[in-house]
């Protein structure tokens, strides 16, 4: 049966939760569609996080990103929406996501989203 898209994200449990160190993940093949003209956008998503109990599992990662591909979202608005879908999954100690579109219209954009949990366990 071939994979598909899905919005599950998936987690494991952090090896090493009494130590603080960071994941970070290059997503060079994300896409979705721009919402005025339905023509693809493409970019590099570059995550990085310091998890607190939970990891995101990978491939899930992967499918929950190629759901994306066939809908249309600005990127400011996708980009924080992909922030709040790994927050709420793994409830990291801090999580930093870069979006860095190709260049469409002579305009390149790049879109970083932060979020730093204050109640540590």
């Amino acid at each position: 049966m071939p994979t598909q898209p899905s919005k599950a994200l998936e987690t494991f449990p952090n090896p090493e939760p009494g130590r603080d160190y960071e994941i970070q993940m290059t997503c060079p093949e994300f896409t979705c569609l721009c919402p005025k003209t339905g023509q693809p956008d493409f970019a590099t998503l570059t995550l990085s996080y310091v998890p607190d109990r939970l990891c995101i599992e990978l491939k899930s990662l992967k499918l929950y990103l190629w759901s994306f591909r066939n809908e249309g979202h600005f990127h400011e608005a996708v980009t924080n929406r992909i922030m709040d879908d790994l927050v709420k999954a793994c409830r990291p100690r801090f999580m930093k996501l870069v979006a860095d579109f190709y260049v469409r219209g002579g305009i390149h954009t790049m879109i970083t989203v932060t979020h730093q949990n204050e109640t540590r366990r």
